[in-house]
């Protein structure tokens, strides 16, 4: 079986992969700062759950990621998703100046997968993303295992930030 015929596994970054309560500050604050946001992403600890389950479907599936971090990080995401020895996979980001809410560009990525590829499963801690992907028909696990933000899931359904 070719990478090409195995089912995909995406999973989101942060608050599944990446812990980011270290960088929550940078969110509570008016303006927020989301240059400080996202440069402290590459001191994020890994969240033991979600790499765990990463290593894990690498075994069936072929592992990729899907976030709502700008393409501005995308340096800063591959050196993260190496130096925690996560499987090496496709990464989706957001467009720079996207700020569609998270839930808009993640179902729309993963409609475009499915038109080629199996979705195993889409692994992600936003609620928002998770019901519209089961209501897309998509099977979903619900990454419950970081600490809820509400700076977050603000900037996540109304900024279009992350």
């Amino acid at each position: 079986m070719t990478d090409n015929d195995r089912p995909l596994a995406v999973f989101d970054l942060d608050n599944t992969l990446a812990d980011t309560a270290h960088r929550q500050r940078f969110l509570e604050r008016k303006p927020r700062d989301w240059d400080a946001f996202f440069a402290a992403a590459p001191q994020d600890p890994p969240l033991a759950e979600g790499v765990a389950l990463a290593r894990e479907s690498a075994q069936r599936c072929e592992v990729v990621y899907l976030t709502g971090r700008p393409e501005r990080c995308r340096r800063d995401t591959v050196a993260w998703l190496a130096a925690q020895e996560l499987p090496e996979g496709r990464i989706w980001m957001r467009r720079n100046n996207d700020r569609r809410p998270a839930r808009s560009t993640k179902l729309e990525i993963l409609r475009d997968l499915a038109r080629t590829r199996e979705i195993h499963v889409l692994v992600d801690d936003d609620e928002l993303v998770c019901a519209d992907a089961e209501r897309a028909g998509f099977t979903v696990v619900r990454a419950r295992w970081a600490a809820e933000s509400a700076a977050l899931k603000a900037a996540q359904e109304r900024e279009g930030r992350t």
